[in-house]
């Protein structure tokens, strides 16, 4: 009972002092809200981007596997890579029946090229070649018509798959199946429009233009490096899998024992581990400069708390003299300068948290504050307020009540 009186009057006179001292409270909020602002800000972006990276690697497929010459992540020399001999689509077969794991191969081939139909034009758009595979291993929806089938492979058929993007741009308000579009100025049938997928790693999914790779390599050529992308059953056999293509690519492209692999094998959680490595750093660092402005903080708050104890030195003698006790003068500062702190702490996070969209808003970088980090901000700025405030706090409750009242 004692202790909650102690802690309501205390409270009481913390607040009245707080009042009674305004322009000090401001600046000292101040100097701890500045702390906190850039510690949430920082945080805020950090934790915006680990989301965003999170969501683009779903959208790559945890259960996906892409075999190139060049990894994901290079370790060697570039040349070496570069010097690879290229995959050939004769491996598609082999890779296939290389686990029972595996559901769907698909070879993967690139261009930039102008689309065009009647007098709108799209430059640099990706043109893929490709196989009916792709759309179980990319996971690919059908907004109207129909993916690319086997027969369109066969027959080397000149007919396209467009992303959304290019026909927002090309075909507004109309359905584009049917029509036909120039692909680099050669006509190719629309037979089908794929539903809106977004940005993956910075590349627009939907600025696409996918062919039969028989007719993309009939029009393009084979001189280009191909990708192979596999989709894996479940997650857990990716590991297995993994192993078989290793084999399966060794022996096709008759690899030598002992020497090394001559292809890629990248997997999503290639990406994100070195992800993880560069935002580990760049974390660590942030939150270095957030606790060295928030230490910042917390020793005005300790500098402003001794001037208030010199001040009040007088009224300390005062209530000890009537039989205050030291716990007592102690439990006020410290709250005393743990409000402040917390004030400080609220009005920083609230103000980082603004920061922190904003950038998200006029930039790219994306931001999400998490309601965990905001508890975590006021509670980590008032624990600051409480440690900077157990000297001065200990001052206080130690004066000499004679002295004290001798204090002019």
């Amino acid at each position: 009972m004692n202790f909650r009186v102690d802690v309501w009057e205390g409270a009481r006179i913390a607040l009245s002092s707080l009042r009674s001292n305004r322009l000090r409270t401001v600046l000292t909020t101040v100097g701890i809200g500045v702390g906190v602002c850039t510690l949430l800000a920082i945080v805020g972006i950090i934790q915006g981007l680990n989301s965003s990276f999170a969501e683009q690697l779903g959208k790559i497929g945890s259960n996906t596997l892409q075999v190139s010459k060049f990894p994901w992540v290079m370790g060697g020399d570039w040349w070496e890579y570069r010097n690879r001999k290229q995959l050939s689509v004769d491996l598609v077969d082999p890779l296939r029946a290389s686990s029972e794991h595996v559901v769907a191969v698909a070879p993967m081939y690139f261009e930039q090229a102008e689309v065009s139909f009647l007098q709108r034009r799209l430059a640099s758009v990706q043109t893929m070649g490709t196989s009916p595979d792709y759309s179980l291993a990319s996971s690919v929806e059908m907004a109207t018509g129909r993916f690319l089938t086997d027969a369109d492979v066969d027959n080397r058929s000149a007919v396209a798959v467009l992303g959304a993007e290019v026909v927002k741009v090309l075909f507004p308000g109309i359905n584009p199946v049917g029509h036909r579009v120039l692909v680099d100025k050669r006509p190719y049938r629309v037979i089908g429009t794929i539903v809106e997928r977004g940005t993956v790693l910075g590349e627009n999914m939907d600025m696409v233009v996918m062919l039969p790779f028989t007719a993309f390599t009939g029009h393009f050529g084979t001189k280009r490096d191909l990708h192979i992308v596999v989709a894996v059953d479940k997650q857990e056999s990716v590991p297995v899998v993994q192993d078989r293509l290793t084999e399966a690519l060794r022996r096709e492209r008759n690899t030598k024992p002992g020497a090394p692999d001559d292809f890629a094998i990248n997997r999503p959680d290639q990406l994100a581990s070195m992800y993880a490595k560069l935002t580990g750093a760049l974390y660590g660092a942030a939150t270095g400069v957030g606790l060295i402005t928030l230490l910042v903080g917390g020793i005005g708050i300790m500098n402003i708390m001794l001037v208030s104890v010199r001040e009040r030195t007088r009224e300390i003698g005062v209530r000890r003299a009537l039989g205050a006790r030291k716990h007592t003068i102690i439990l006020q500062f410290l709250m005393e300068a743990a409000s402040v702190s917390a004030v400080g702490g609220a009005l920083g996070t609230a103000v980082g948290m603004g920061l922190a969209w904003l950038v998200s808003y006029l930039t790219p970088l994306a931001a999400s504050v998490q309601l965990l980090t905001v508890v975590a901000g006021v509670g980590f700025s008032a624990v600051v307020g409480l440690l900077f405030g157990i000297w001065p706090a200990a001052r206080a409750a130690n004066l000499d009540p004679v002295e004290a009242l001798r204090h002019d």
